[in-house]
């Protein structure tokens, strides 16, 4: 039956999106990705005509040109948009992690924007309902990790578009770290949160429209209606500085590539007692704490991770934990992104902390649990575990994930 719904639901997907590009096409655009929203316009809208349109989107949701989606949108006579939807953060990204804009209405377009953030189910339905669209549209940028909150935000909204009776787009962007697999601990159903509805890869490795194709066939109980609109030029081996697209900060702690590229690995180090690097102009680059000092990065660097060195580091926090306090600890600087495996890292680095901090713990809330998706990975970890026996211990569980994942690819 699986099969089956998932067989009408692609074929579904594809009579509504045009193939992806060929490597020759790439290659004679000159190695640019053009995004799903710069299809959209240049088909004048088409998927829109004759609808009345909401869009979830946030800073990232701009042109080629820097200018955000719901301005050109707005001022298109082509398209007829009628409210926003901000998601954590906010539409315009004034808020810190944690945070949102509230309902307002946005100077510069007088367009109603509704707050998406931490509402799901039949509350977030009622505000579709109440904002009177007909359409959902969602573009927004993401980083490749689970338990960034935006692939969520789309997993919600879809839900509740179906349960609102609206049809949902997907406009499609790169996957900032590539595409080329998945890699780490699966999460666990009963450690669902917002961090984690589902049961993905901690670095899925999709882009967002694949997997809304993934939401949709595998764990929505009523699928929403549901067209892509995909990127032309974008490989599955190519970083987002390849795809000729500028950078906008997907929110505050995210403020480069780079910060992606680590991120799937380093964030753990949210549910520890050490800073994850919130405060530095290097967010999940840098990683320390009061009384840690060279022997991390010794530690760390006496693994021979592949494309990665770490370098002993000390830096005071402007906000979040040891907040104007200087502290010691490591800088990742990754070398070889081709190599580099940032969800093993990661694990190395919470080993190495443990194993020559004697402050080390992790948090009162096991926040930890909640990021990596079960309890395993803390109490393999307290066990005496080397890196590679908890790497060990998702090997299964990915691999039936890296299955399912591939039916839903769109992308040579």
């Amino acid at each position: 039956m699986r099969m089956s719904r998932r067989g009408v639901l692609a074929a579904a997907t594809a009579a509504a999106v045009s193939p992806a590009p060929t490597a020759a096409a790439a290659e004679r655009r000159g190695q640019q990705a053009r995004t799903g929203f710069e299809r959209l316009a240049a088909d004048g809208y088409a998927p829109l005509r004759g609808q009345r349109v909401g869009i979830v989107t946030n800073p990232t949701g701009v042109t080629r040109d820097v200018r955000h989606i719901v301005d050109v949108m707005h001022a298109d006579r082509r398209v007829n948009l009628v409210a926003v939807f901000g998601p954590e953060h906010g539409f315009r990204g004034t808020a810190q992690a944690g945070g949102s804009e509230g309902r307002y209405d946005d100077p510069a377009t007088g367009l109603p924007v509704y707050d998406t953030y931490l509402k799901s189910g039949r509350p977030l339905a009622d505000v579709f309902t109440a904002s009177g669209v007909d359409t959902v549209v969602f573009d927004i940028q993401d980083v490749g990790a689970r338990f960034y909150t935006y692939i969520w935000t789309l997993y919600d909204c879809m839900e509740a578009a179906a349960l609102a009776g609206k049809r949902f787009v997907v406009l499609d962007r790169p996957n900032p770290v590539t595409g080329r697999e998945a890699l780490g601990p699966v999460l666990h159903k009963e450690f669902a949160t917002f961090v984690g509805r589902q049961p993905i890869a901690q670095a899925h490795g999709m882009t967002v429209a694949e997997l809304a194709r993934l939401f949709n066939g595998e764990f929505l109980a009523t699928p929403v209606p549901l067209e892509t609109v995909l990127m032309t030029g974008w490989k599955r081996s190519r970083f987002y500085d390849d795809s000729g697209l500028p950078w906008v900060p997907p929110s505050p702690n995210m403020p480069t590539p780079d910060t992606a590229l680590v991120y799937a690995g380093t964030c753990l180090f949210e549910g520890t007692n050490l800073s994850e690097g919130r405060g530095t102009t290097r967010p999940f680059e840098l990683l320390g704490a009061e009384g840690v000092d060279g022997r991390w990065a010794a530690a760390a660097n006496a693994l021979r991770l592949p494309g990665v060195h770490f370098g002993e580091a000390y830096f005071a926090p402007t906000f979040s934990k040891f907040q104007g306090t200087t502290v010691g600890g490591v800088q990742i600087h990754v070398h070889d992104r081709a190599a580099y495996d940032p969800v093993r890292t990661g694990i190395a680095l919470l080993v190495t902390a443990k194993r020559v901090w004697s402050g080390f713990a992790w948090r009162s809330d096991d926040w930890i649990d909640k990021l990596t998706g079960s309890a395993r990975v803390r109490t393999t970890i307290d066990a005496g575990a080397t890196t590679d026996e908890v790497v060990a211990g998702w090997r299964q569980e990915l691999a039936a994930f890296r299955r399912t994942r591939k039916g839903y690819l769109l992308y040579g």
